[in-house]
């Protein structure tokens, strides 16, 4: 059944040239689902339009009435921004209805053209529906029915919600256990609908060939086996963070979608948000970072400090290498001796500080207490429960920075390859202290998942660079990035610390800050394998001998045992022996600064 049936007029005769549904004329339909429709309607009373959502179906009775009016009052109550409010809530003849005014504005529906719309348009106007709907989850409310026609665009504003209630209702109420479970089940739906609407709205054409969200979900995971992804052609531009973002949100793997609208509305305010001053991931790391430090220092710090003052006759490259022993340190050490004050009163001026040995000859051990009294003590703001993963990050970072100086080409700084290797894991660090649930997320999303069925392969799980758009709207790299830019370094600087892209060839260069790039990016990538299931590290290890044998004159027993903790090589070949740290010369031709 597409409509109620017309009202009579007061002669008692069927109006052909206007249908009524009780008092309200019907001028056209607006949307309509499996389970609701949505009207365009003129108020006699008013004069005015409005808009009149209503089941598909007449309900069985008066008490079913009553129950779905009193559960769509009970929703319509949810006062946000993002959610439109309700005129009246009402029935006639056994059909409950809500109504909504008109006014200046148009549904979603009635502005998406054959290509879409333009992201830039879209989304800042997508995101306050998105709020309004984590809003009423947790005010324990679920839409159950969300589709394009379902949001409307305000003149000047955002979108807002319509029909909380509508198809809500129809479910009925249940409490304790089952209704919460029932809730949040209802809640992810919700969220995998506005996926799809925002897949609709870009695309230009909705998923599956399927206008109804619930028709298209059941041909989705859990029920079906369709899958859902944003076409590459024939419509507007989708940058690649927001395509990670809608693809997510769609993902043919369950464990992959957002759970809750308010990580999908996140990750879209991040995308918004995250190259700019004014908030985002970026901004809001800047803040925390401004108040809370950049990381705690390690346990055992204060002692650290009173050694290193004990030794202040040993060399700065022994006193480096009790100083790496504490990251968080190490990196204010960095961040202190780049400030422009410091540069200009050393006139260092020739390229950033790279190097602890040169911060340390530059700011002295007085430069190094201030460094650590600016860190807050171990954990810092951590919780319990996230200081075993932080720690472990730690490590991979030490470990990433030991592996760097045993692969780096003969001749090139042992510390700096130490260091470089670090800063390249400078955001999964900090995202790791000051995001840990984001950071737990962006994990979870690079897992593979058993095959759906046996003898097939193992799902795979996103790239790390494609999981952290989803979460954060941002790439991880980026924070990193932008920290090290706020410290003063330059282009060059930045981009040593950017680690090549694991599919992508590593082309062969004779340049310093080329090579030293490379042996960074090689030794976080033997990290990362030697911790996956040892056929994948084989292979791991394998294609990243043929990415950076070439340049770097590495072979795969090499990163076989780097894998493993052990040196490669011995000190006569121009990399450390088991002794670790060596005296190493400064990189050659002196264009990358130590």
């Amino acid at each position: 059944m597409s409509a109620p049936p017309p009202a009579k007029n007061a002669t008692g005769t069927a109006t052909a040239a206007a249908r009524f549904f009780g008092r309200f004329q019907l001028r056209r339909l607006l949307g309509k689902s499996d389970q609701t429709m949505l009207w365009l309607v003129t108020d006699p009373r008013t004069g005015q339009d409005q808009m009149l959502t209503m089941p598909r179906q007449q309900l069985p009775d008066a008490d079913a009435v009553v129950r779905w009016t009193d559960q769509a009052r009970r929703a319509t109550r949810i006062d946000h921004p993002g959610v439109a409010r309700a005129i009246e809530v009402g029935e006639h003849d056994r059909w409950p209805y809500i109504t909504y005014e008109r006014g200046q504005t148009v549904t979603l529906a009635e502005t998406v053209g054959s290509k879409g719309l333009a992201a830039a348009e879209l989304v800042p106007s997508f995101v306050p529906a998105l709020q309004g709907l984590a809003f009423s989850h947790e005010g324990g409310v679920a839409h159950r029915d969300i589709q394009l026609h379902m949001l409307v665009l305000a003149t000047g504003g955002g979108c807002r919600l319509l029909g909380l209630g509508a198809a809500a209702a129809l479910a009925g109420g249940v409490s304790g256990a089952s209704g919460a479970q029932a809730l949040r089940t209802a809640a992810e739906r919700d969220v995998l609908a506005m996926g799809l609407v925002l897949h609709h709205a870009l695309a230009g054409r909705p998923a599956l060939e399927q206008a109804d969200t619930s028709l298209v979900m059941q041909r989705m995971a859990p029920l079906g086996h369709d899958w859902v992804r944003l076409p590459r052609q024939d419509i507007q531009a989708v940058p690649a963070p927001l395509r990670a973002i809608v693809d997510r949100s769609t993902e043919r793997q369950e464990r992959q979608r957002y759970r809750s609208a308010r990580t999908m509305e996140r990750a879209l305010a991040g995308w918004l948000k995250g190259g700019t001053a004014s908030g985002g991931p970026l901004a809001l790391l800047v803040e925390r970072v401004r108040s809370g430090g950049l990381l705690p220092a390690m346990p055992g710090g204060a002692a650290r400090a009173s050694q290193l003052t004990a030794q202040a006759s040993k060399r700065t490259d022994e006193l480096a290498e009790v100083l790496l022993q504490d990251v968080g340190l190490a990196f204010e050490l960095l961040r202190l001796a780049n400030t422009a004050g410091v540069r200009g009163a050393s006139g260092a001026g020739n390229g950033p500080i790279l190097t602890l040995r040169r911060a340390l000859a530059l700011m002295g051990l007085d430069g190094v207490s201030r460094a650590a009294r600016a860190l807050r003590p171990w954990p810092g703001h951590l919780a319990d429960a996230h200081q075993a993963e932080f720690t472990h990050q730690l490590d991979l970072a030490r470990r990433a920075g030991r592996v760097a100086q045993w692969l780096r080409p003969a001749g090139y700084d042992s510390e700096l390859a130490f260091l470089l290797a670090m800063l390249q894991r400078l955001g999964r660090l900090v995202t790791q202290y000051h995001f840990p649930e984001e950071a737990a997320q962006i994990r979870r999303l690079q897992l593979p998942a058993a095959a759906p069925r046996q003898g097939e392969p193992d799902e795979p799980g996103m790239n790390e660079q494609a999981a952290s758009y989803a979460v954060l709207g941002v790439d991880i790299d980026a924070i990193g990035h932008a920290l090290a830019q706020s410290w003063g370094f330059d282009d060059m600087a930045l981009t040593m610390m950017r680690r090549h892209p694991s599919d992508a060839p590593v082309h062969a260069s004779e340049r310093d800050a080329d090579l030293l790039r490379a042996t960074a990016s090689c030794a976080n990538e033997v990290v990362d394998a030697s911790a996956l299931p040892p056929t994948a590290q084989a292979t791991a290890l394998h294609h990243l001998v043929q990415r950076y044998a070439r340049m770097l004159h590495i072979t795969l027993d090499d990163v076989r045992k780097a894998a493993r903790g052990e040196p490669p090589g011995s000190s006569d070949d121009g990399r450390p022996g088991p002794g670790g740290m060596d005296a190493a010369p400064s990189a050659p031709s002196g264009s990358v600064g130590a």
